[in-house]
């Protein structure tokens, strides 16, 4: 495939292509038309048809799509095909949720530590996985083959963190805390700002309101 520069809105889709595709595939489906797709995800034929010719089309005409097919290619630029061991800094409520999320390891996200500076979490195991001490961590990536790590800290310590993970090799961050990063180009940054999209929630139930007192 010629490599070209995919839109963030296409790569937005693609996660949401690949969970519909599996859902599909436990109910045994085996092939789906763009159309009867664009009903389940809420976006036009014609978008899904546009967004999958990004990457080769992999439909038929007159036939659809190969449902088991398409789920795996997608999967394949998603980077699923292989699997990406993680670290969890923070291990408070959200960080625990995150360990406790087994989809992850489904989908070839290992979880193979959480790091945090509260004494009384050390030698704690969530699924099997244990609590180390921050004091840990850099000898910790040394010895393990580390990819991505997921910051569910505060904001006041998120920087130093990240670039403590950043000099010891870590490529990818997944940010849960409530700031950006500002990281060298060859580091992947994922932020996930749940306040900003509680905001979101709020603006379209505000509009959604004034939209019904209208009419």
């Amino acid at each position: 495939m010629e490599h070209r520069k995919i839109s963030r809105a296409v790569i937005s889709r693609l996660p949401r292509y690949h969970r519909y595709l599996g859902d599909l595939l436990e109910e045994g489906v085996e092939r789906i038309s763009s159309n009867d797709l664009s009903k389940k995800m809420q976006v036009t034929a014609s978008q899904i048809r546009q967004d999958l010719n990004n990457f080769g089309g992999f439909g038929q005409q007159g036939y659809g799509y190969n449902v088991k097919y398409l789920y795996t290619e997608i999967g394949k630029i998603l980077g699923l095909d292989k699997t990406h061991n993680f670290i969890i800094i923070g291990a408070g409520n959200l960080g625990q949720a995150l360990a406790n999320y087994a989809s992850f390891e489904r989908s070839g996200f290992i979880l193979k530590s959480l790091f945090d500076v509260n004494p009384r979490l050390e030698g704690m195991s969530i699924r099997g996985v244990q609590v180390r001490m921050m004091d840990e961590l850099v000898d910790f990536l040394g010895n393990n083959d580390i990819e991505i790590a997921a910051l569910t800290i505060p904001k006041s310590k998120a920087v130093e963190v990240a670039d403590i993970l950043v000099e010891n090799g870590i490529k990818a961050i997944w940010n849960f805390a409530h700031t950006d990063l500002t990281l060298p180009k060859d580091v992947v940054v994922e932020s996930v700002h749940l306040s900003d999209s509680l905001m979101q929630l709020s603006y379209n139930i505000t509009q959604k309101k004034k939209l019904c007192k209208t009419k």
